[in-house]
This record gives C-alpha cells, sequence and structure tokens, in this order.
C-alpha cells in the first residue's frame, strides 16, 4: 500500500450545532425536592408540635439550598464535536474532540458527556462517558484520538451532555449534537498499466492515435499538399522521385476509461484495511488505483454503477477529476434490483457508454444479469474488460450440513460462466493489483487494431 497524496482543504469548521430545547433549560433536580420537602416537614411539625428544636433541624436544608441558588444559570451550554483533518485515508489517524462550552457566569459542578461512533473508527475510549468540569466563561475539551479502518462517510457523533450546577440542585436538559462527517477515503495498491489503449479518439494525450496529426509516432511518406509544414519534406524520397513528399504522423491522443462498477449485490464480511476484504471493498479500492493511474496519464476517466439508481460521474481528466472520484466512491453501497424480467432499462442504458470508450467492468459475477450484461457491452462493438473483484476463498457464513456441496457446486457453475463470457470474447481477469491488467489490455488493443471484416 502506498500513501496517499494529502487532500487538505483550508475550509473553515462550521458554526456548532446545538438541539433546540424547549421549555426552561435548566430543571429542579430530585436533590432539591428533597431539600425543599425536609424544610417543609421539620417547619410543619415544629409548628405544629410547638417544638423549636424542629425548626432548627430544618433550618440547614433551607440556607444550603438558598446559599446554592444565590447564583443560577441563565443560558444552557454548547455542545461541538471536531474531528480535526476531515479527508483521511484508510488506516490513518482521526484526532476527534468534543468541546462543552460554559457561556454562563457560574461553573458547572459536572458535566457527563458520551458520544457515539462509527464502527469504523476506532477512537479511544469513545464507548464510555466521561464526567468533566468546566469553569464560568470557559470550556473542556475531550479528546477522542484514533485510526479509520474502512473507508465511506463515517460520524463521530451524535454526542450528548447532560450538566448540573448549583451544587447539583439544578440539572440542564440533554444538549445533543448532530454527528459530524470523517470522509475516509479508499486505500490503494501501486496500479500500473503499461499496454496501449484500443482506442484513442481524444483532443491530446499520451496514446497513439490511429489518425493522422501533429505527433511523434511515424505514419508514412506522401506527395506534398497544400498546407503542409515545411519541416515535415522529406527530402530523400523528395530527390529519388523529383516530387515533394512529406513525412506523415500520427496524432497523439488521450483516451476515455469508464469504470462500470457492479453494485447488485454485497459478498463477504468486511475487515477494515487490516482485515478481509468483501466484494465492495475489493471493487471501491481497485477503481480507486485504476481512475488515479490513467488521470496521471492524462487520459479521461469516468465512473457509473450498474445498479438501480445508475450512479454517474461524467468523464474528465486531471487531479480534480481524481478528488471528484474518490468523492464519488464513497457514497458506493450495494444496491440490488429486485425484478423477474429482462428488462434492464431502468438498470442500466447502452447508450450512455461512448463507442470508443475502455469499459472496466469490476463485477464479482455472481448475479446472472452482470454477465447478460457484460455479454451485450461486447455484442455492442465496446471494448470491454471484465475485472473480477470476488475475494479468493469466500464462503457462506451460514453453514450447515450441505453447505460444503452447495459451496462447490456454486463454484462450478461461476467456472462455466466464466468460460461462456471468454468464449464471447470478454475477457475475464481477478484483480491482483500492479501488472494483473497488462495481459488482457494487450490482448483487446491487438483486437481493435486488426482489420475488420465487413
Amino acid at each position: 500500500m502506498t500513501d496517499r497524496p494529502s487532500l487538505r482543504y483550508s475550509v473553515p469548521p462550521p458554526p456548532p450545532e446545538v438541539e433546540p430545547i424547549y421549555g426552561p433549560a435548566w430543571v429542579p433536580t430530585r436533590a432539591l425536592g428533597r431539600s425543599v420537602l425536609l424544610t417543609g416537614l421539620f417547619l410543619l411539625l415544629g409548628v405544629a408540635l410547638g417544638r423549636v428544636d424542629l425548626v432548627l433541624l430544618g433550618a440547614p436544608f433551607a440556607i444550603g439550598a438558598a446559599a446554592a441558588l444565590r447564583r443560577m444559570p441563565r443560558s444552557a451550554p454548547e455542545l461541538t464535536i471536531s474531528t480535526g483533518d476531515e479527508h483521511v485515508v484508510e488506516g490513518g489517524h482521526v484526532d476527534a474532540s468534543v468541546t462543552v462550552t460554559n457561556p454562563d457566569v457560574i461553573s458547572y459542578d459536572l458535566v457527563v458527556l458520551r458520544t457515539r461512533t462509527s464502527p469504523w473508527l476506532k477512537l479511544e475510549h469513545s464507548d464510555r462517558p466521561f464526567a468533566i468540569r468546566v469553569p464560568p466563561d470557559g470550556w473542556h475539551a475531550v479528546e477522542l484520538p484514533g485510526d479509520a479502518n474502512r473507508w465511506g462517510r463515517q460520524d463521530v457523533g451524535p454526542a450528548a451532555a447532560r450538566v448540573a450546577a448549583c451544587d447539583g440542585l439544578l440539572a440542564c436538559r440533554p444538549v445533543v449534537t448532530p454527528a459530524r462527517g470523517v470522509r475516509v477515503y479508499p486505500v490503494t495498491d501501486p496500479f500500473k498499466a503499461t499496454e496501449a489503449m484500443p482506442a484513442a479518439a481524444g483532443l491530446v494525450g499520451n496514446h497513439r492515435s490511429r489518425r493522422p496529426g501533429e505527433g511523434g509516432e511515424l505514419a508514412g511518406v506522401r506527395p506534398f499538399a497544400p498546407g503542409d509544414r515545411l519541416r515535415r519534406i522529406d527530402w530523400r524520397v523528395s530527390l529519388r522521385t523529383r516530387d515533394l513528399h512529406v513525412a506523415s504522423t500520427l496524432s497523439d491522443r488521450d483516451a476515455e476509461v469508464l469504470l462500470l462498477l457492479d453494485v447488485l449485490g454485497e459478498v463477504g464480511r468486511s475487515g477494515g484495511v487490516a482485515g478481509g476484504a468483501s466484494v465492495l471493498d475489493t471493487t471501491v479500492r481497485a477503481a480507486a488505483a485504476i481512475a488515479e493511474h490513467y488521470l496521471q496519464r492524462g487520459d479521461r476517466v469516468s465512473l457509473l454503477e450498474y445498479g438501480a439508481t445508475a450512479r454517474r460521474l461524467r468523464p474528465a481528466t486531471g487531479r480534480r477529476q481524481y478528488l471528484t472520484a474518490l468523492e464519488w466512491l464513497l457514497d458506493v453501497r450495494p444496491d440490488p434490483v429486485e425484478t423477474d424480467n429482462d428488462d434492464y432499462a431502468n438498470v442500466f442504458g447502452f447508450h450512455t457508454v461512448s463507442s470508443d470508450a475502455l469499459v472496466m467492468v469490476l463485477t464479482p459475477l455472481v448475479d446472472p444479469r452482470s454477465a447478460d450484461m457484460l455479454a451485450q457491452l461486447t455484442r455492442s462493438g465496446r471494448y470491454v474488460v471484465a475485472v473480477d473483484t470476488l475475494p479468493p476463498g469466500i464462503a457462506p457464513s451460514n453453514r450447515g450440513q450441505w453447505t460444503p456441496l452447495a459451496t462447490r457446486l456454486w463454484r462450478m457453475e461461476r467456472e462455466n460462466v466464466l468460460g461462456r463470457l471468454r468464449e464471447h470474447g470478454v475477457p475475464v481477469v481477478a484483480w491482483a493489483g500492479s501488472g494483473s491488467l497488462d495481459l488482457v489490455l494487450r490482448d483487446v488493443a491487438r483486437l481493435a487494431s486488426a482489420p475488420r471484416g465487413r
């Protein structure tokens, strides 16, 4: 695994959001109720029985309550959640904290603070309450450092605080602040593909095009025509033929890469960055690695989901597209489509795929509709590469007497599907990081450059 480029933004933190409190913010506690009850009881008994000692016994309760309530709080406390750097890579450090602010002129005797966190954020002591004291017109921050174990939009919070003041005679209604999101980007393995693109149809780029133009790859020699540059004249051929000839070159163009993510279902259990990977983990991390590689080479990259929502990210190039692609990948979720017919119009439209784009389909091939989609893409003339994202050794979690036999039959059926796809001209390769797609891309490029029969 390699470190990702820094994704820091100079965006000021949002203002603290406090849950609105209806009615009085401060309410009496049971301690105040007991003090009033005992004071009234001793006073009533002393007057009824004519005993001054009973009145004196109740005086400390009255004096203590009056002394504690001589300065009462006027406003509710403020609660704020901060997460430090909001852009973290899997396995990175998260500096979260919860701050309690006392805007009043009296101190808080006790603040009981508790917060919830995403199960993929391993923050220290986030599973227990904190008891703190906050001085008047001051604040106290509870630090929650930890690590982010999985990609996605993880939450710190919501957090709640209960405050006691006036020697415990008054308590504030629970103050709740909404959760604060942390963007955890997928970590990507080093990925490189050295083979050429099957089709390069953009304007400028690093790939050799089949179209003549200004480039560095020699395409041949042709007679001079109006508009040709003098520096393109091939003098050796011109002297031999007694006519001016110029060297023709192929233009250098960029290519469009479409990453099609199969989200019809989720297989396996995610163990975070240090554990096992599910299908969705492999899909997202592979998509991030492939997008980074081709965007660094100047190609245009787009992303599309094969699911009910069919989310799409338009093709673009550059670092901005890379950051946008990472943001887009954070919202990838399993999105099964329940349908009993063969109508896939609401799932995927082939008209949205460019005829010159290299389509990389990241799929576990566990849904029959995925294989049908691959076959239809190939028959439509697109350049398709199927990347198998099914983790090796995957097995059902609920095991019974017939589970091993059923798993074996399922694997045999899946191998038959892979064989039929290869017979239809769909190259299928398991995702293995750097270099895993070179052989397949070379075969696709050869097929694209081969002459087609009419």
